[in-house]
């Protein structure tokens, strides 16, 4: 059976966090329980819950705080046009599309809760 992956993200606000992955990431909202939601675009699934923030957390210790040091990489057939949504959507870039010294184009993005996000061609396996 091949492999396939879902991540976890924790953002501060699930009606953000859902704003930016629906309307200018493009997933679909597969499923919405409380403070969880599923989301699908293609073969990438991302499970989101609700995390207090630090500032508004009163037992840090107790409750589960993942390190965000991570860039998150979405492999699209289409960069141009992936670009061209985002910024039509009002998104500004971290990073304009440019050809990375590995051979791939890709443009860069940080969505509501600072997880990094790279869009980039496909590149070889």
């Amino acid at each position: 059976m091949p492999a396939s992956m879902r991540i976890e993200l924790f953002p501060a606000s699930l009606d953000v966090f859902l704003d930016f992955y629906t309307r200018i990431l493009n997933f679909a909202l597969l499923q919405r329980k409380g403070k969880y939601a599923y989301l699908r675009r293609d073969a990438i699934y991302i499970g989101a819950i609700e995390s207090p923030t630090p500032d508004t957390l009163a037992d840090r210790a107790s409750y589960r705080q993942p390190n965000r040091g991570v860039e998150i990489v979405l492999e699209v057939d289409d960069v141009m046009a992936e670009r061209d949504r985002v910024v039509a959507a009002g998104y500004k870039l971290d990073a304009d599309i440019a050809k990375q010294e590995w051979g791939l184009m890709d443009f860069r993005v940080t969505d509501p809760d600072g997880y990094y996000i790279r869009i980039t061609s496909r590149g070889g396996n």
